[in-house]
């Protein structure tokens, strides 16, 4: 317990401070590419692997580790760039947490950890190919490093489906926000797309902002327009991690204006369990939202609307 309270400590002091720590790897090519630590479990060499029926055709197979069952992705070839072949004994998996479920990459090797600021991370460039699944870029010790867009990959291997009950909306809250703002900020379309799903049938009007810089700055806009954004503006959904700005220096920088620090932040994100309560409570969010309950984000989103309008 005390090793993962540490674990915790060292980590969060990053919160805030709009910095990261990137695992860099490679793919068996000279390119480098990069994940959040915070996703990053361990790191060890290929495992065997139990092939299953009907399997993914980029999931090689199974491992079992610490207990459970773990699919192996290649990496590689899930972002289009051909299956690995790199020999299975000179392989690398990377074991990750995302959306409350592990799962490992499958990727030809690992570099180093670095520490940098997000303000030196950018949105990808347009275009085709592989950048579809990239969600940021970067440059380290003077080449480009890309950030791979997981949520994308993992949403093409198992794809997430929007099924509500019919009667989790309440009628009475709907009523009193309809056509009211709710501000959903996130580098992932994939993640947007999911959160329209949800938020569409509340009636509101979803503004969309792809990182924290453009959410702040948009936030700026309405200040200087005279915008009534206490009373309009219902919610903030915030990603955590995002190029140029991310969640945390967002919601530290809402705090820390006059008028914008009473609006109600919540951070969504892909992070499970160990580290999110003490990230909340470090920023100052209202609360946050696992990536991607979609049940659990139509409760807890009308659970805090009403707290906001006395309706608790």
């Amino acid at each position: 317990m005390s090793s993962m309270l540490s674990s915790v400590d060292a980590r969060t002091r990053l919160v805030g401070q709009n910095r990261l720590e990137l695992l860099l790897f490679h793919l068996g090519g000279s390119q480098h590419f990069a994940i959040n630590v915070f996703k990053v479990q361990e790191v060890m060499r290929l495992p065997p692997l139990t092939k299953i029926p009907d399997r993914h055709p980029v999931v090689r197979g199974v491992t079992h580790l610490r207990g459970q069952t773990v699919p192996v992705v290649d990496l590689r070839q899930a972002i289009h760039m051909g299956a690995l072949k790199t020999a299975d004994s000179e392989a690398t998996i990377i074991v990750t947490e995302y959306n409350m479920t592990v799962q490992a990459f499958l990727v030809g090797g690992v570099d180093r950890i670095v520490n940098m600021n997000w303000s030196e991370v950018l949105p990808p460039p347009g275009g085709a190919g592989r950048q579809h699944y990239l969600t940021a870029i970067t440059r380290i010790d003077g080449r480009i490093v890309e950030i791979i867009d997981v949520e994308k990959v993992l949403a093409e291997i198992v794809p997430y489906k929007v099924q509500l009950p019919p009667d989790i909306y309440d009628n009475e809250l709907l009523e009193r926000i309809h056509g009211k703002d709710i501000l959903i900020v996130d580098d992932s379309k994939v993640a947007i797309d999911q959160m329209r799903q949800v938020l569409g049938p509340m009636g509101l009007n979803i503004i969309e902002a792809h990182n924290g810089l453009e959410a702040y700055q948009l936030l700026m806009h309405w200040k200087e327009q005279g915008r009534d954004i206490e009373n309009n503006l219902m919610m903030i959904i915030t990603d955590a991690e995002m190029p140029e700005m991310d969640g945390y220096m967002l919601t530290t920088e809402i705090r820390r204006d006059p008028e914008l620090k009473n609006s109600c932040v919540v951070l969504h994100t892909s992070l499970s369990g160990n580290f999110n309560k003490a990230m909340v409570e470090k920023v100052g969010c209202d609360g946050f939202l696992s990536k991607f309950a979609p049940e659990t984000m139509a409760k807890e989103v009308q659970r805090l609307m009403k707290k906001r309008l006395g309706m608790v």
